[in-house]
């Protein structure tokens, strides 16, 4: 077993900001060649990101999830995709620490180990002796080229008892990539498929779906920590909003950096900055940046006391938590649509972060978890008084 050194939640955000030009510096790279740069990789381990949902016990930091947001948007506010991936992590990392201890011996005997995951069953499980057989591809696997094990969602089919989705953790060697990425957003988090053809699952890697969302855990050793004490939902929701707050920050930076040389073309203002339409862009898209920080915030404070009372969710506050991660979404879009409409027509080359940042915040908000809108119907269904319509909840 491992000791960590103690770090504080500022100590973590601050090793982060640290590595920030590491990861601007090769944004332009990582997004041409649609994964992270491998010195990208390096800064985020050494910063100790990879490590704030690890167990204490193997040299982890057992982050709350409001570190996990102001890390995630001082990553996001340097380049989104190494942000989005390691959010992406955080969330099977925390996953991992419900399966049986034994199986957090070998997932965690290596430093730093990083896990992509999905929760979409997009395979079929059959029995198999001492385990399972999976078959299937996932898709939208986020950070998997540089990722040591996959968690993965199958259907499980028995003669006798009804399909069960079931979740596992497989090393990446056992499965295939196909590097299908092709995407106008998101282009460096490299969230390429995955591939399963017959691969065995010994039965300690493996545990139900329905019993992970509830937050149920297989673990001896973190029956204990108040970490693992709610939902999976509510956790994943409030480990990915980070990176959509860096980018509204990083939009707001970029734009006003470019400002003090702008012009209005064919208007009379030789200074963007004089202009009253400016000021009311930049305090609109300034209201809206704050309003995703505050829900972002509210999210993680919610899970974080919720862990540390260890009381029951109700289904208003995991629809609340659903609720916040799109409105985060929603309001962090808003503030780079505004600012990105008034960086003017010399904005779309290449080498000008906002088109990167604009089409980086698209590509997040339509994720399926993290649809503004998806998450403000459910969020509104569950106040009206009707059951949720998914299990993700």
């Amino acid at each position: 077993m491992l000791e960590t050194d103690v770090r504080s939640p500022e100590q973590l955000v601050e090793r982060a900001s640290q590595i920030a030009p590491t990861l601007k510096k090769n944004a332009s790279w990582t997004e041409e060649n649609r994964r992270l740069h491998d010195e990208t990789i390096e800064a985020l381990a050494d910063a100790g990101v990879f490590r704030l949902r690890v167990p204490k016990r193997y040299g982890g930091y057992e982050a709350d999830t409001r570190t996990l947001v102001e890390v995630g948007a001082v990553l996001g506010q340097a380049d989104a995709s190494p942000s989005w991936v390691a959010s992406v992590y955080w969330i099977p990392t925390w996953m991992a620490g419900l399966f049986p201890d034994e199986v957090q011996d070998e997932v965690f005997a290596t430093p730093d180990v990083r896990i992509c995951g999905t929760l979409s069953p997009s395979a079929m499980a059959a029995p198999a002796e001492g385990g399972i057989v999976v078959n299937g591809k996932w898709g939208f696997m986020s950070g998997a080229h540089h990722a040591h094990w996959q968690e993965i969602v199958a259907v499980l089919v028995t003669p006798d008892s009804q399909p069960l989705p079931v979740l596992a953790l497989v090393p990446m060697s056992e499965l295939q990539i196909v590097d299908d990425w092709q995407t106008s957003g998101l282009r460096g988090t490299g969230s390429v498929s995955t591939v399963a053809q017959d691969v065995f699952v010994p039965q300690a890697r493996v545990l139900p779906l329905p019993a992970v969302l509830q937050g149920q855990s297989a673990s001896v050793a973190n029956a204990g920590s108040a970490l693992y004490r709610s939902p999976l939902l509510p956790v994943a929701s409030a480990s990915s909003v980070g990176t959509l707050v860096g980018l509204a920050r990083a939009a707001r930076e970029t734009f006003l950096a470019r400002l003090p040389e702008r012009k209005i073309t064919y208007t009379n203002y030789e200074h963007q900055a004089d202009a009253p339409l400016t000021h009311l862009q930049v305090a609109d898209a300034a209201v809206r940046i704050d309003e995703a920080e505050f829900h972002a915030h509210r999210l993680a404070g919610l899970v974080d006391q919720k862990c540390a009372e260890g009381s029951e969710w109700t289904m208003e506050e995991r629809a609340r938590a659903r609720g916040a991660m799109g409105a985060v979404g929603a309001r962090a879009k808003e503030a780079v649509d505004t600012l990105a409409g008034a960086s003017g027509g010399t904005s779309i080359y290449d080498g000008v972060p906002i088109q990167r940042i604009v089409r980086d915040a698209h590509a997040a908000s339509l994720h399926a978890l993290m649809h503004p809108s998806t998450n403000a119907e459910l969020y509104g269904r569950v106040l009206c008084g009707l059951e949720p319509n998914t299990l993700y909840i």
